[in-house]
């Protein structure tokens, strides 16, 4: 057989045993609540080649109420927790990256009571238990923190609970600085997502096409640059 083309063969062999070591070493799962559903395909488009993309699934059953959390829908912090010390008592699970978000479902705000879904003082609990499970699970936590909420838009079409852009700034500022104080790389959606014109929403909370592209562009651009 021609040296040459056994050599090209060797050499073609190492680089695509190297090509599935990267893919094999560098896997995503995301965690996150129904905005983090709708950006997860386009994200998922745009990380191929560095990134093995999953995510929470399901069969479908989360888009049938996107506002009673089930399925693939990470919902509250409380939620996430839970389904954490399922995956970490799971040892055939493994990530590299952790991608997570919670808190949109945190605020959600009774309109009578005023009460919210989950306090303040426990958000910042379950988000501290959130980083000591992805340091048992030996991945690398990347913190998203909530989109913006219009007040007049989302308390306006009839939701039976109400948000406010004052407690999403709250509980954004909680998670921002526990975060920042222990290294986690933190996607700052808010910013990002309060660019956007309000015809971007299409109902309460949720946004069109256009605008998931670019918050997946947005999220994609920020993994590019972990370390």
């Amino acid at each position: 057989m021609n040296k040459k083309y056994i050599r090209l063969t060797i050499l073609l062999a190492v680089v695509a045993c190297l090509f599935s070591f990267m893919s094999g070493q560098v896997r995503l799962f995301v965690i996150g609540d129904s905005i983090s559903i709708f950006y997860g395909p386009y994200l998922k488009q745009y990380v191929e080649g560095k990134y093995e993309y999953d995510r929470k699934r399901d069969k479908g059953e989360a888009m049938e109420d996107l506002d009673n959390p089930i399925g693939a829908n990470g919902g509250d912090s409380r939620m996430v927790v839970e389904y954490l010390k399922k995956l970490s008592a799971n040892r055939s699970f493994h990530t590299d990256v952790l991608l997570v978000n919670c808190g949109l479902h945190d605020v959600k705000t009774h309109p009578i009571t005023g009460d919210k879904q989950i306090s303040l003082e426990e958000y910042r609990h379950n988000l501290d238990t959130i980083y000591r499970l992805s340091q048992e699970m030996k991945a690398k936590l990347v913190w998203v923190n909530c989109t913006p909420v219009n007040d007049s838009i989302h308390n306006g079409k009839g939701v039976a609970f109400h948000r406010y852009n004052r407690d999403v700034q709250c509980y954004n500022a909680v998670a921002d600085s526990l975060f920042f104080s222990k290294g986690v790389p933190i996607i700052d959606m808010y910013s990002f997502s309060l660019r956007f014109p309000l015809d971007a929403y299409i109902d309460h909370v949720h946004y069109s096409a256009k605008y998931r592209k670019l918050q997946a562009a947005y999220i994609a651009g920020f993994l590019e640059s972990l370390k």
